[in-house]
């Protein structure tokens, strides 16, 4: 394995990037995971999901959602989409703020395994990690290991990921108890978009649009209520710019919202399929500072 490098890095600038690179976190997961065995303690319970409401529940309707999945799935790189096992992205994060950017744009090296391992790489010197084994979350400076926050940080991320759009595609619809509805044609993202909601066995619902042209999704939203405040969230994302990426339909464009507010973009220069990391790539004790170390 090559012995990686430790770079300091100044305590001012270190403060600004630990707060842009969790808006980064907290907002992250263009990309899904393959399903995990099932949800953490730390993620959004069946009592917390908003139901379903004014969708009919017929045999028809289900089926015409279920032609319209597998369409998707079929655009996305069929048994292409369904069997990669890990991705490798590379680009550019900008955090907003009330809608508004807070930013300059962060550079960020990410590196999934499936089904839960993540490693994100931040900065030109790439001296800020953050990787996610499993429900832990550790970031790696020059400082050393220490534990992400369970509340700001942990918690948002392994509730995105719960409900990724590779998650949604690649496990919920083939769950048992799963139910479908189709919701009928309307405009998202400036298309014209077929609708459909997944509700799976705990009452997570997940709600995703499809251009009717090529079938490939344009939009993810799903609602979730704080335990805290009881309030409603409703996070969305939009998917733009797709490229075939070894087979398999990328968006190299994607746009998440928080309430209704623009909460972050971010935009790829190159992505890959299927490089067969070791675990040890995501064991926190064994990541030093890379230093434009190349994976």
């Amino acid at each position: 394995m090559v012995q990686l490098i430790a770079i300091p890095l100044a305590s001012n600038s270190l403060k600004r990037m630990r707060y842009a690179l969790t808006i980064f976190i907290l907002t992250t997961l263009a990309l899904g995971q393959s399903a995990p065995s099932g949800p953490s303690s730390t993620q959004v319970s069946s009592e917390n999901a908003s139901p379903v409401q004014g969708v009919p529940t017929d045999q028809e309707n289900s089926r015409k959602a279920r032609t319209i999945l597998d369409q998707a799935i079929q655009a996305l790189g069929g048994q292409a989409f369904l069997s990669f096992r890990d991705l490798t992205q590379e680009g550019r994060r900008y955090s907003f703020h009330r809608g508004r950017p807070n930013s300059l744009g962060t550079l960020f090296w990410r590196f999934q395994k499936y089904p839960d391992k993540d490693r994100i790489e931040f900065t030109k010197q790439r001296d800020v990690i953050r990787i996610y084994n499993g429900d832990k979350g550790y970031e790696v400076t020059y400082k050393g290991v220490h534990n992400v926050e369970m509340k700001d940080d942990l918690e948002p991320y392994l509730r995105r990921r719960h409900y990724a759009l590779f998650i949604v595609l690649r496990g919920w619809i083939n769950e048992p108890g799963v139910a479908l509805f189709y919701e009928g044609q309307t405009v998202a993202a400036q298309k014209q978009t077929d609708k459909v909601t997944i509700m799976n066995a705990k009452n997570e619902a997940v709600t995703l649009f499809f251009d009717i042209e090529t079938h490939l999704p344009v939009k993810k939203t799903f609602t979730w209520r704080d335990p805290t405040d009881k309030e409603r969230n409703v996070e969305e994302e939009i998917y733009d710019n797709y490229r075939s990426v070894q087979n398999i339909m990328t968006p190299f464009d994607n746009t998440s919202f928080f309430n209704g507010d623009m909460s972050a973009q971010s935009f790829l220069t190159s992505a890959s399929y299927n490089r067969n990391f070791d675990d040890s790539f995501f064991d926190p004790n064994r990541a030093s500072i890379s230093g434009n170390k190349k994976h």
